[in-house]
């Protein structure tokens, strides 16, 4: 298996972000990941498609979309599309039909920022996802890290502080989402999660100091999505475009927060009696499952099966349970980083059917 780091969900200058698309690759390039999805609002921007490369580097930028209801106050149920290759703001007023034709385009959806609350102190409103109706969506954006800075906002002096320090933001994802999927996942639907860093460059100004509130570069070494593919990209765009957008919408992959320490390397796998499995995959609990995760460096991990711990290894870089009893299996690991207990990885479960 091979692996690729996708920072997802980011904006230029074609809609509310202050950087060029070449400003995104040489920043992707600089912080080593290896490919970025570029989500400008309500427009699918054309022409940069394709693999940057400096040096001994190159990494591939793909181009998606962000899709909301401009029209609707407040503004909500924003939408993340991968892989469609059309413009679909038209269907933005009704969520389910914008899901249907993103689908139909044979395209991923994504639920962005599922709780993004307000933050008085900064005059911004709240814009979460309110349709849970909507049926067929491909999986939430787990954790979004602009979304968490607005949890932590009470003041500007709060504000000040993290655009000077933006590595004690990260703690989570917001328990209300976590919980979200968890639910979603109890239901009985497959349900993806992804970590995107909704990356802007916003220059803010504060009693007469300038700043850039989380450049891409620093974005990009923060909360990116891992994904597990069968074999290492070729170089070839359409055919890397095809697998990452495949393992994606498999879910074979996972949440990674990569500034305390890479998260490269993570695995959670099952062995069963009839077959093998990866996060994304079912397996037949018939005979016990052995489920396993491997870890690049220890950590506290989870095991949570319906989204409740049923097991924590203190300390460990690998940990293994056997089970009989059907369920949805996660993994949490967690990491003391800058004096606090912070998420590190959240894998897409393995269901044991």
């Amino acid at each position: 298996m091979h692996e690729v780091v996708v920072n997802l969900h980011m904006h230029t200058r074609y809609s509310d972000g202050s950087g060029t698309h070449r400003d995104i690759a040489q920043a992707a390039l600089s912080a080593g990941v290896d490919a970025v999805i570029v989500t400008d609002h309500n427009v699918l921007v054309q022409g940069f498609e394709g693999y940057y490369k400096e040096k001994n580097k190159k990494m591939l930028m793909l181009i998606g979309q962000e899709v909301h209801d401009q029209a609707r106050e407040p503004q909500k149920n924003h939408l993340l599309v991968f892989g469609a290759g059309r413009e679909l703001a038209t269907f933005a007023e009704d969520p389910q039909l914008l899901i249907n034709q993103v689908r139909d385009a044979g395209g991923l959806s994504f639920i962005a920022h599922p709780n993004d609350p307000e933050s008085p102190a900064f005059k911004e409103l709240d814009i979460s996802w309110v349709d849970w109706s909507v049926q067929n969506f491909t999986g939430i954006e787990l954790w979004n890290a602009l979304s968490e800075l607005k949890t932590i906002l009470p003041t500007k002096l709060h504000g000040a502080f993290y655009a000077f320090f933006p590595s004690f933001v990260a703690h989570h994802p917001i328990p209300s989402t976590l919980a979200r999927w968890d639910v979603l996942l109890s239901q009985g639907r497959r349900v993806v999660a992804i970590g995107g860093s909704d990356a802007h460059a916003l220059h803010m100004s504060l009693a007469g100091i300038k700043r850039v509130i989380f450049p891409y570069e620093f974005h990009f070494r923060t909360v990116n999505t891992h994904v597990v593919l069968e074999d290492s990209l070729s170089g070839d765009v359409t055919a890397d475009k095809k697998a990452i957008y495949s393992a994606l919408g498999e879910g074979h992959c996972f949440v990674g927060y990569d500034l305390p320490a890479s998260t490269r390397g993570f695995r959670f796998t099952a062995q069963g009696l009839e077959k093998n499995a990866i996060m994304g995959d079912e397996i037949p609990a018939k005979g016990g499952v052995t489920l396993q995760a491997k870890l690049p460096s220890e950590a506290e991990i989870r095991l949570l099966k319906d989204g409740g711990v049923i097991q924590t290894w203190k300390n460990n870089m690998s940990c293994t349970h056997i089970s009989t009893e059907p369920g949805v299996y996660r993994v949490e690991a967690y990491r003391r980083y800058l004096g606090k207990l912070r998420g590190w990885i959240y894998s897409n479960p393995i269901y044991v059917r």
